[in-house]
């Protein structure tokens, strides 16, 4: 019988590490793929083996200017912003934003300056240099450079070699192009314009058609090609942008576009991929309609949006790979291709704006009561498009956004305002069909959404109010759960508005120890067994085992919410384990988590409690009380066996204690775990009670015991108060005297 590190006995990993589990995991892909997908990569492998041999024998061949440069860019300054965006062509924007919006007004110009002086905020990095001139292949953050090679030749796991891509990939998307575009059109200063044409012509002459790191992932070279139009139209006054600019960058804008065409991620990477390029397909091919593939890009674009808005959505709104920074792209995405064939009188079918207020409805249900989304997967820092600095998980530029397309009044509450986001894509007349909205909160506070797995409690929309999402999903996307974390049946809670237990993050891609904690169990408000987590890696975006939760039962009433789930994760181990976990919340006063461990043989079970930047400590009994603002959470467990208990933070043997609150950033963070070596079936109960006073005394709680032996609730002494989860013959009785809702 083989044995873990932990003295318990589980199934063996497979011999040959890492690599032979990579190995693994493509095999299993490969058995999965269907006769298109073997021919659509084939072909794709056909096109590089040419690209490489014959450089540019794919591309599109220009033997010189079709038309005079000069009469091009006249055209080009008439034309193009009557096809963009309403809020980036019209001239009254600038005055609204410097009367609606003036702190985002310096903000951006300030962010401006920093890009002119060569200093970048990329990610959850500030002031990163990239050198002068720029290296556009540095990663600045470990000082690794990417080779100049032929993009398919590069290994994009190999962080050794390359660093970070995501951090080189942020900054070639060029975004901050935008950025320096907008303050040209606050300021007319032409020293914005000046370093985008020196910055642009210095990338041409850099990174030629197919070659090096930034051509490696067509989403990246889409959204490169989507911030160079916008900054084209931003900059359509200048006299920085010479007929020749124009022309150099139209013809790489084609390059784009047709790289982008062949290499679409229908099969490498079917999820924001290829939305995010299907978008690109679509802004060249209606910017630039007199490019010869433009109808085909246009028409290309908007199928492939459409078909995966019904793929890649479930029918109640959860985006399919778990993750709410992924579903936030995807309703960019979405938002983007409405506006533009709106401009622009392109029909698209009517389920794109149907999922696009799914995915709103469910980013709005498990919204903070402060209004941030929680850390539900991975999630990489990244805009589509940061037309204003925000957090990650600031939704309310999205939302007012949306307000506006869609006339909602839950979306303008949401909004909290018109942002300026809602100026610079909808101008004016967005502004005026906002303002006529009449803001209200959904009517719905708790809610359940079966398709992607989330129960969400909460006791109203108050900003202080109480939130709990309770996780009963799968592990990530059905195709390789790459994006989505070990973290079935876990618990993130808000109490009087402030976030207690929280997701902890991602951290950064490209360091595999990190990369494994973080979206690992033990960062997550769960239970873990024997030391191990619900699912061991396989690579950095791949599961050896896909697990998944079962819903049980949901009720939600006026006074109370309860959820009954299960998952399969530790039936792995020899001496199989199933994890069930009941969550009752008293409105509006505490949650009672119930967990029951089933088993045969003695296992080490951990029950994590994860908290974000928070104070805690540890109290008398097993007691411990979070603090933040002068408000508090109490967490107490009662179980029939001793608990141990510690509280850490920032550990690093074995890591523990750490959250990440943008992408390459990680901080110190209390976690509480409290463990018991028993034989199964065991159970523990444990209380969340918020506290309006920090400080305020423990409560007088007891285990309410049947039969003098099983554990099945709580006595409040204090109150009298009982509440009992006793479910047995498959029944829930909730019990409590009318002291429970007073």
């Amino acid at each position: 019988m083989a044995a873990s590190s932990s003295g318990f006995a589980r199934r063996p990993p497979a011999a040959g590490g890492a690599s032979s589990r990579a190995r693994a995991v493509k095999l299993r892909r490969l058995r999965q793929m269907g006769l298109a997908e073997i021919a659509g990569r084939t072909r794709q492998e056909a096109l590089k083996w040419w690209d490489r041999v014959a450089p540019g024998g794919a591309t599109r061949k220009r033997g010189g200017r079709v038309v005079d440069c000069v009469r091009q860019r006249e055209r080009f300054r008439v034309a193009a912003p009557s096809r963009f965006f309403c809020g980036a062509a019209d001239a009254r924007t600038v005055a609204l934003l410097a009367d609606r919006a003036p702190d985002t007004m310096r903000e951006v110009i300030a962010a401006a300056e920093r890009a002119v002086a060569g200093r970048f905020d990329l990610l959850g990095y500030r002031g990163l240099s990239f050198g002068d001139p720029v290296d556009w292949r540095l990663d600045p953050v470990s000082g690794r450079r990417a080779p100049l090679v032929h993009w398919s030749r590069i290994d994009l796991l190999d962080a050794a070699s390359l660093g970070d891509v995501k951090v080189v990939w942020e900054l070639n998307r060029h975004q901050w192009l935008v950025q320096l575009g907008q303050a040209y059109r606050m300021t007319r200063d032409e020293r914005y314009a000046q370093a985008f044409a020196a910055r642009v012509t210095g990338w041409l002459e850099s990174n030629p058609v197919g070659v090096g790191i930034n051509w490696a992932s067509s989403l990246e070279v889409a959204l490169r090609l989507m911030a160079w139009c916008w900054a084209l139209v931003l900059f359509s006054r200048s006299r920085m942008l010479s007929p020749e600019l124009l022309e150099r960058m139209s013809a790489s804008i084609q390059d784009h576009a047709s790289h982008v065409e062949r290499y679409l991620s229908s099969y490498s990477s079917p999820n924001t991929h290829l939305t995010g390029e299907a978008l690109g397909l679509f802004y060249a091919g209606t910017v630039f309609p007199e490019m010869g593939p433009a109808l085909r890009w246009r028409e290309q674009g908007a199928r492939i949006l459409a078909t995966e808005s019904e793929r890649q959505v479930l029918p109640d709104g959860v985006y399919f790979e778990q993750s709410t920074c992924y579903q936030r792209y995807t309703v960019e995405i979405g938002l983007h291709l409405l506006m533009l064939s709106g401009r622009n009188g392109f029909p698209v079918p009517p389920v794109v704006g149907q999922s696009i207020q799914a995915m709103l409805d469910f980013l709005l249900s498990v919204r903070s009561p402060r209004g941030q989304a929680p850390h539900i997967g991975d999630a990489d820092g990244g805009w589509l498009l940061p037309l204003a600095r925000r957090r990650p998980d600031d939704l309310r530029g999205i939302f007012g956004v949306a307000a506006a397309l869609f006339g909602r009044a839950d979306y303008a509450w949401a909004a909290e305002g018109a942002g300026p986001e809602l100026l610079w894509l909808l101008g004016p007349a967005g502004l005026a069909t906002f303002e006529s909205i009449r803001p209200a909160p959904p009517a719905d506070s708790s809610r359940l959404f079966a398709d992607g797995g989330y129960a969400v409690m909460r006791d109203g929309w108050g900003v202080d109010g109480h939130h709990l999402v309770f996780d009963v999903g799968p592990l990530g996307c059905p195709a390789s759960g790459g994006h989505g974390h070990a973290d079935l049946l876990s618990v993130q809670c808000s109490a009087f508005g402030e976030p207690f237990l929280v997701d902890a993050g991602t951290g950064k891609y490209a360091n595999a120890t990190w990369r494994s904690f973080f979206r690992g169990t033990a960062a997550h408000s769960t239970v873990m067994v024997d030391g191990v987590g619900q699912a061991e890696p396989a690579a950095p975006f791949a599961w050896q085992q896909r697990p998944r939760a079962r819903l049980r039962r949901w009720l939600s009433a006026e006074t109370f919410d309860f959820a009954d789930a299960e998952h399969d994760a530790y039936a792995r181990l020899l001496d199989p384990v199933r994890h069930r976990r009941r969550v009752l919340f008293v409105k509006p006063r505490y949650w009672v988590l119930l967990d029951d461990l089933e088993g045969a043989e003695p296992h080490r079970v951990e029950l994590r409690f994860q908290f974000g930047r928070v104070s805690a400590r540890l109290e008398a009994g097993l007691w411990a009380r979070a603090t933040a603002a002068g408000r508090g959470l109490l967490v107490c467990p009662f179980a029939s066996v001793p608990l141990e208990v510690r509280l850490r933070e920032g550990a690093r043997h074995p890591i523990e204690g750490w959250v990440s609150p943008d992408y390459g950033v990680r901080r110190p963070a209390p976690v509480l775990v409290y463990s018991a070596t028993a034989r199964l079936p065991l159970r523990v109960i444990t209380l969340l009670l918020p506290i309006a006073d920090a400080a305020a005394p423990l409560p007088a709680v007891r285990p309410l015991m049947r039969d003098g032996s099983e554990l099945v609730g709580l006595v409040f002494e204090e109150r009298g108060e009982v509440v009992s989860l006793d479910d047995r013959d498959g029944a829930l009785v909730f019990s409590a005297p009318p002291a429970l809702s007073s």
